[in-house]
């Protein structure tokens, strides 16, 4: 099991995609929106400005270092909001967390070939991929960075937690889940519904 991705919400999506883009050394991935009816998508080297003077309409920015990904999509809070967390799982895992969700009678969206996401009781999706040929590109870059702690501030750290601890089966303490190498810390103090974004702890080589 191996936490790899985050999915921010933010109504500062320029600040915040800035930061990974220059403080922390992250990659463009792309710049999907629209352009009328026409969904598009812009990889690094197009401006904002030359967007917008193109009518671009902007859905999500996708950004990438080493074996993390991290996705900043427009909303309505200014410190950035965690709609969900992805992990990847092998298959098993993944048939496990399935049944365990449906036992726990959570919501679960399937897109078959693509992605699935478990809505948990605790206001945060959680986004399970079994062995794909792409995440397994993505982790193999775990050498150059990979995300050591998730801190997220919450109304209620320890129902935060739980539902990650009881979805996936995994250990928790005081607000901290272990999901393989990696920690999500739930710090109190935060609002309540989707937590909110307070710090990442990265590993690697080239940190």
């Amino acid at each position: 099991m191996v936490l790899f991705h985050y999915h921010l919400v933010t109504s500062n999506v320029r600040e915040v995609e800035a930061r990974y883009l220059g403080r922390l050394g992250f990659r463009l991935v792309a710049r999907y929106g629209r352009i009328g009816e026409e969904q598009v998508h812009f990889e690094a080297g197009v401006a904002w400005e030359e967007l917008e003077r193109l009518g671009f309409r902007h859905r999500l920015s996708e950004v990438e270092r080493g074996s993390v990904n991290v996705v900043v999509q427009p909303g309505q809070w200014p410190l950035p909001r965690v709609d969900h967390v992805g992990v990847a799982l092998d298959d098993d895992e993944f048939q496990e967390v399935l049944e365990r969700a449906t036992e726990l009678r959570y919501r679960v969206q399937e897109y078959p070939g693509r992605r699935t996401f478990v809505a948990t009781d605790a206001g945060y999706r959680v986004e399970i991929h079994p062995q794909r040929d792409w995440i397994d590109d993505v982790l193999a870059n775990a050498d150059e960075l990979r995300l050591s702690e998730l801190q997220l501030k919450a109304d209620d750290p320890a129902s935060k937690s739980g539902a990650l601890v009881r979805l996936l089966d995994v250990d928790g303490y005081d607000g901290e889940v272990e999901l393989g190498d990696s920690t999500v810390r739930f710090l109190p103090g935060g609002p309540r519904g989707r937590p909110e974004l307070y710090g990442e702890l990265f590993d690697g080589t080239e940190s």
